[in-house]
């Protein structure tokens, strides 16, 4: 079986952990304060480490008073985490329909749903793109709203030579076992805006005031004060031991996903039936190779390539059809949503793989 994506770990990883377990101190400790401090030096900016990208989004939400009664703006194809960060925080997410050409947040269709309870605008970087992040800038400028851009496929990825997450307002990253890099679990805010990043110190540990400081000696505060909701949303130092060894191998988990996603676009290029996404992967980096099979064959294509032993995904069911956050129809995502399939991507695949998957493709087409 050829798997659509897995963690890719190796003997440093188990070492690390091995090494924090010998400790007994497993919580948020020594290694979450050099996890950060890496991801800092990586991205060029302070870095916070939570413990899932979701809780990232959440966190940095309430961190610039994002809650009840207000609405944040967000692509509906975008992974469940997206809209429940959102509507965690009190607030409302807003789904928005994609752009045709990268899946990315249609600002005119954001443009019609913006109303005076509007405060933030959440781009999704699908498979690692950030579309045109300058545009989704000046909106939010115009507006008046926040950007928290949501960066779970974007670690690594490059807009207009400058790094995802070493600029613009609040960046989150997510490092769960199948991202660009993983800590089994995990997320991180980027961010220079030192309001957000203090509070999000304290809120993530329960808002338990300066917790922070302590955990990162391997100690606890026991007199205790806390000056807003909090939640236990802090990294631990597993997590944490398998994410540094995780950033000293990205160069070779950044070359080999994009050379495997290039060679799907030289392969399927000519394929009649299958669209190919509009991503520059000399710039991006990609978490997942997404493509739109046309003419409503992307279940007949689905169904060869599990028989022929390919695992494939669909990203992702569109949220605003789903019950809980149901309000209206998105005819364009809903059509580019029924025509849509992952194919396999992850550095433990090879050249040869990707051919017989182009193969089985042809074969059908």
């Amino acid at each position: 079986m050829i798997r659509l994506s897995k963690s890719v770990i190796g003997n440093e990883e188990i070492l690390a952990v091995t090494n924090v377990l010998k400790k007994e101190f497993l919580g948020m400790g020594e290694e979450v304060f050099k996890f950060e401090k890496d991801i800092s030096a990586f991205i060029g900016r302070p870095a916070i480490c939570v413990n899932t990208g979701t809780a990232a989004l959440h966190l940095a939400l309430q961190a610039c008073d994002i809650g009840d009664g207000d609405e944040v703006l967000v692509q509906s194809l975008t992974y469940l985490a997206s809209f429940q960060a959102i509507s965690a925080s009190g607030a409302k997410p807003i789904a928005c329909e994609v752009n045709s050409h990268d899946l990315t947040i249609d600002l005119n269709d954001a443009y019609k749903r913006l109303t005076k309870k509007t405060k933030a605008i959440m781009p999704v970087h699908y498979s690692g793109n950030p579309g045109n992040l300058e545009s989704i800038y000046s909106f939010a400028k115009k507006h008046g709203l926040r950007v928290i851009e949501d960066a779970a496929h974007a670690f690594g990825s490059i807009y207009k030579n400058k790094l995802i997450g070493s600029f613009g307002d609040i960046c989150c990253f997510s490092f769960d076992g199948i991202k660009n890099i993983s800590s089994g679990e995990g997320g991180a805010i980027v961010t220079n805006d030192k309001n957000v990043i203090n509070r999000i110190k304290d809120i993530r540990l329960l808002g338990v005031s300066k917790d922070s400081e302590n955990r990162y000696k391997n100690e606890r505060s026991w007199e205790l004060n806390v000056n807003e909701q909090g939640w236990r949303f802090h990294m631990s130092n597993i997590m944490a031991s398998i994410g540094i060894e995780q950033l000293k191998k990205f160069k070779s988990f950044q070359q080999k996903r994009k050379e495997l996603a290039k060679l799907y676009q030289k392969l399927l290029f000519e394929v009649s039936e299958i669209e190919i996404i509009d991503i520059d992967y000399d710039l991006i980096t990609p978490h997942i190779f997404p493509i739109k099979v046309k003419n409503n064959n992307r279940d007949l294509l689905k169904t060869e390539l599990e028989q022929n032993g390919i695992q494939v995904g669909i990203h992702y069911y569109p949220n605003h059809l789903l019950k809980f956050y149901s309000n209206y129809s998105l005819p364009k995502t809903e059509r580019i949503y029924s025509n849509l399939l992952t194919l396999p991507l992850h550095p433990d695949l090879n050249k040869s793989d990707i051919d017989y998957i182009c193969k089985v493709i042809k074969s059908v087409f």
